[in-house]
């Protein structure tokens, strides 16, 4: 008799709208990540407040012709539809008649999830070739930028930045697609 080992099942973005559709998710965070429905912890008042104030900054950073989204899914090919903390855009809500394909920066608020978002989220930003993934870690009080996406040398098949910039609440940063724009770390935080 043949021997088989149990497989895990993944989900594509299709499937995953036909469930939702059909109320599996109704009043649960969830996000499709490589093809695994993803349940996100309850959010605290820090992490909404980092959010709004992370929202704010970025706005004003990049000013008109640019959309920046709160919890807004990015279709990230077939198995992927993260809903980053929040994501900019070029152009305005218009101009997109589905969820955009990428970003030009990603920011996740991380308090309960900082591994999953150092990690996995990570991976999948930079697989997807996003140039610029902001971590606002709730829980050390800094910002870790990472840029430089691009193949892991020691496994060719996943992602990672190259560069990672860790800041302190005194410190600035200009994104890479606003350089003139300068944002204080001070800002992103509760």
């Amino acid at each position: 008799m043949p021997r088989s080992k149990p497989r895990t099942r993944r989900w594509t973005r299709a499937e995953f709208y036909r469930m939702a559709d059909l109320g599996f998710f109704r009043n649960r965070r969830v996000e499709l990540i490589n093809g695994a429905i993803v349940e996100m912890p309850v959010m605290k008042n820090p992490h909404a407040v980092a959010i709004a104030l992370t929202e704010d900054a970025l706005r004003k950073a990049f000013g008109p012709g640019f959309w920046v989204r709160t919890q807004m899914p990015v279709a990230l090919g077939k198995w992927s539809e993260p809903e980053p903390d929040v994501a900019v855009v070029p152009g305005s809500p218009r101009d997109y008649s589905d969820h955009p394909t990428t970003a030009l920066l990603v920011a996740e608020i991380s308090d309960t999830t900082l591994s999953y978002d150092r990690n996995r989220k990570a991976r999948l930003y930079a697989r997807a070739g996003i140039p610029e993934y902001w971590i606002v870690n709730l829980v050390q009080n800094q910002l870790e930028v990472r840029r430089d996406p691009q193949p892991d040398p020691a496994n060719p098949r996943r992602f990672r930045y190259t560069q990672t910039i860790i800041l302190k609440a005194g410190d600035t940063i200009a994104p890479l697609a606003a350089p003139q724009a300068l944002v204080a770390v001070a800002d992103l935080l509760p």
